[in-house]
């Protein structure tokens, strides 16, 4: 039994070194990389044991990816696939003002096609925690209501839900996003969203602390987490706002902050951390991503809890 099991599309990302174009890169960096996976292994590495589920295809590019993903200590329970292919992304890094590109390709994927039925779902109702993002219901129809079975059983078995919002506009709009997303939301217990994406998605306005207050009041959450870039976080929990600053942090790659301050705030929370306790820990952990290349919070416990002791300003009203 996992305390934290994860859904969600792990893809292969392939970047140029240093600051190259993707038009004439000779050589790529390869590397696993998921929302869902990355929040596994940040869990993990804040002591919380945890599962990823997806659905891989069974090629040499599926295996590498479940394999790295194993390699961080993360139990791996994917359905092998004969059909649909490994998703890939691409990524182009660039100061301002080319600014750093994303490119897509997971269309006809293998996890596009996955359904409820085929995965083991005591295996959710057996955790604490399940959790998956809005990525995971934008790729497909059939993924939409994958994600609703899951959460609706997770809840049937007692298992605490969290769900990254995680809008991604290059996947949809902001009108499909909100229509889907919302009818989520009866099933999830936690909610991470960005400031940015209440607004452009959910039509909210107000500062970070009235989104929190207004998302947890009308959709009954019983934890809402907004974030604000570099101005750190806002938690609502019980009618009461937590405000956590950012840490200062030299950023190498900002790609996974969120991921990692989202697997961190779960963790902290399973210990029995309260809010406050685990949006530290949680803010701590995304600056400590921010100064490692690629998309996984290799940290440790150790590096978090000196970070958080050295200080970081919360709030509560």
């Amino acid at each position: 039994m996992s305390d934290i099991v994860t859904f969600g599309e792990t893809m292969l990302r392939l970047s140029p070194p240093g600051n190259e174009r993707l038009e004439n890169a000779s050589d790529f960096e390869v590397m696993a990389a998921g929302a869902e996976s990355n929040v596994a292994i940040a869990a993990s590495r804040l002591g919380a044991t945890a599962t990823w589920l997806s659905k891989v295809p069974e090629t040499p590019l599926g295996r590498r990816v479940v394999g790295e993903i194993r390699s961080h200590g993360i139990e791996a329970d994917v359905v092998w696939s004969h059909r649909g292919r490994q998703g890939t992304y691409y990524l182009e890094k660039g100061g301002e003002p080319r600014g750093t590109n994303v490119i897509y390709d997971r269309e006809n994927t293998a996890v596009s096609t996955a359904e409820a039925r085929e995965f083991d779902i005591e295996r959710i109702q057996d955790a604490r925690v399940f959790f998956t993002s809005g990525i995971t219901p934008a790729l497909s129809s059939t993924l939409r209501e994958t994600t609703m079975k899951m959460l609706k059983a997770a809840r049937q078995g007692g298992t605490t839900t969290a769900f990254d919002f995680n809008y991604r506009r290059k996947l949809w709009s902001p009108d499909e996003a909100h229509e889907t997303l919302t009818k989520l939301f009866p099933g999830i217990d936690v909610l991470v969203i960005a400031a940015r994406d209440a607004r452009t998605v959910l039509g909210f306005e107000g500062d970070p602390r009235q989104l929190a207050h207004r998302l947890g009041s009308q959709y009954d959450f019983t934890t809402v987490v907004v974030t604000r870039g570099a101005d750190g976080v806002v938690g609502w929990h019980d009618s009461v706002v937590h405000e956590q600053n950012a840490y200062e942090t030299d950023t190498v790659s900002p790609i996974g902050t969120g991921d990692a301050f989202t697997g961190a705030f779960i963790a902290r929370r399973l210990h029995g951390d309260d809010v406050p306790t685990a949006l530290e820990y949680g803010t701590a952990t995304a600056a400590i991503k921010r100064t490692i290349p690629g998309d996984v919070a290799l940290v440790s416990k150790e590096e978090v809890d000196a970070v958080v002791k050295d200080g970081g300003q919360s709030i509560s009203r």
